[in-house]
């Protein structure tokens, strides 16, 4: 049963077990003078990992400097990675000859009501952060026995659900069953009626209902649904369903492309046909999005998976919804925000042909950088909107992976083809289409005619130089401003700094202060008056004299949102 890929049981240490991957079959005889000890058990039929996915993984640890454990570590869901928990348990031959203390005998007389307790139950019951103490002692007593027992993350969603006893499918043996039941037990009759009513004679003639749904439509209690059951009328069981939000119809209507987006879509077709990755190079509001739909609704008419990767889980709202719009419950989303097992459930629904329980396979994943980890088995196109922003990168833990070059990786392995879509390409990417690396497209226009902003840049530097600068404002932006009030228009100012000044600094020796955890510089708030690190919220009071010469001239550097508030005031 063993396979590349299936996650097994092994053990570390005397107690400790951990589910592990395997990595690697082979038959090479194991060096050195250590024990071989066995694997203790298979928790997989089939693999939950491909070859492709080990070969990405081994590309990743090897390129960015990491163990092929933390790629591990990162990429499964935690869900599928099992932890082992300790368990106590009575010793059943323990032979009763030591004196237990009051402490003791109360985890004794615990374990006996319970059978099985583990150590975050010992202390919960005994009120303190460790009982490793007294359990010592009942080790010692023999009064315990203490066991590894593996703790599965992952639990399938269930849902109590009803159907007719096979014994009651004829219509005589029905009627028979109502007569008695109206003689005897109304309420059973009438929540029988509401039964027969919702499945085998309703709109949808199902088989099942759920219990929730038909205790609120009989308005019956559990008491009458347990008579039915013990008359063998009903019959209870359990269902697995999907926690994952489904029966999303989609209307199928992918709108039609503008001029230039055909232009574009055409281009793009073109350049795939020689280059594995293409940068579409379109403005703001040109309709990027409308050409992906268009291209991920030809790779789903071939039968192909696509990743649609976004750098911010917020953004994915939006996007869902127009996917689902056009391609119903083939689009799913994935991200960390997701829990453990909807993580999981997505990752089987992505790695499996049939999802059965849960519904249609997905087709199309719309995710953040994590969604890169995902077992594609038969991906044809990958995605990556607004490719130059920062947030693909990992900073921290390892590995520290870009999201954008590993879609480009993935492409390469899985035979797909990669669209990196920006309106401001990141110079590598722009110097790699420029160079023939990648096909390059671009959209220059936007969407119906949409006329492009007119931008003035300001060279603040030489204004400074000759003494133009009103405060913080350019002579240009100063007058840009006093026109638009003179016209009666609104103004929006953006500033990417918070508080007064970014720091102070000392006009003598140029002493700044720090945050002395995070060793950044302090931000000057004027309405606290107070200095405030952004990274960790420490605070303190504004300085008034210089900690390194004793100087008395802080100065303000730089402005922030504040400061611009108080000048145009």
């Amino acid at each position: 049963r063993i396979k590349t890929g299936v996650r097994v049981i092994v053990q570390f240490g005397k107690r400790k077990f951990f589910s592990a991957l395997v990595y690697k079959l082979h038959k090479n005889e194991p060096t050195g003078e250590f024990e071989v000890k066995d694997i203790d058990a298979i928790l997989d039929d089939e693999p939950i990992i491909g070859e492709k996915q080990l070969q990405i993984w081994e590309w990743i640890a090897n390129y960015y400097c990491c163990t092929l454990g933390e790629v591990y570590k990162a990429a499964l869901p935690t869900g599928l990675k099992l932890e082992s928990q300790t368990k106590i348990n009575l010793n059943p031959d323990a032979i009763k000859t030591h004196r237990i203390t009051e402490k003791e005998n109360a985890v004794v007389l615990l374990l006996e009501s319970r059978k099985t307790a583990s150590i975050q139950d010992l202390n919960q019951f005994l009120g303190q952060q460790s009982s490793f103490a007294i359990l010592k002692l009942l080790l010692e007593k023999n009064a315990v026995i203490v066991e590894e027992q593996l703790r599965e993350s992952y639990k399938p969603k269930l849902i109590s659900m009803v159907r007719l006893n096979p014994e009651h499918d004829s219509e005589a043996k029905l009627n028979s069953m109502l007569d008695l039941l109206s003689r005897k037990a109304k309420k059973q009759e009438q929540l029988l009626k509401v039964f027969l009513a919702e499945t085998l004679f309703g709109e949808m003639s199902l088989t099942v209902i759920a219990i929730k749904d038909l205790l609120e439509m009989a308005n019956a209690s559990d008491a009458t649904l347990k008579g039915l059951e013990e008359k063998q009328v009903l019959e209870v069981f359990q269902k697995e369903i999907g926690r994952i939000d489904r029966f999303h119809t989609a209307d199928l209507l992918i709108k039609e492309l503008s001029e230039p987006q055909q232009i574009a879509h055409d281009e793009i077709l073109a350049q795939f046909e020689t280059q594995q990755t293409v940068l579409l190079n379109g403005v703001t509001s040109s309709g990027k999005t409308e050409i992906y739909i268009r291209l991920i609704e030809e790779q789903l008419k071939l039968g192909k998976q696509v990743l649609y990767l976004v750098p911010e889980i917020g953004l994915t709202t939006q996007i869902i919804t127009r996917l689902k719009t056009a391609f119903g419950d083939l689009a799913g989303i994935y991200h960390s925000k997701f829990n453990d097992a909807e993580r999981v459930e997505i990752w089987f629904n992505v790695l499996n042909e049939k999802s059965g329980k849960t519904g249609q396979q997905y087709k199309v994943i719309l995710g953040a950088r994590s969604a890169i980890f995902l077992p594609f088995k038969n991906l044809g196109l990958i995605i990556v909107d607004e490719e130059h922003e920062n947030s693909y990168k990992q900073f921290d833990p390892a590995p520290r992976y870009n999201a954008r070059d590993m879609a480009i990786l993935m492409g390469n392995i899985h035979g797909a083809k990669v669209l990196l879509g920006s309106a401001t390409p990141s110079y590598e990417t722009y110097f790699n289409a420029r160079s023939n690396k990648y096909g390059l497209v671009n959209l220059t226009e936007r969407f119906q005619g949409i006329e492009m902003p007119e931008l003035f840049p300001a060279n603040t530097q030489e204004a400074y130089k000759r003494k133009q600068m009103r405060s913080v404002f350019t002579p240009e932006l100063y007058d840009e401003i006093v026109m638009a009030l003179a016209n009666k228009e609104q103004v929006i100012l953006f500033q990417n700094r918070r508080g007064f000044a970014p720091f102070v600094q000392c006009g003598k020796c140029g002493w700044i202060p720090k945050c002395k955890y995070c060793d950044v510089s302090k931000t000057y708030h004027k309405n606290r008056s107070s200095l405030i690190c952004h990274y960790c919220g420490h605070t303190t009071s504004l300085v008034s004299k210089c900690e390194e010469c004793g100087s008395d001239e802080i100065k303000t550097r730089g402005f922030g949102t504040e400061k611009i508030e108080d000048e145009i005031k």
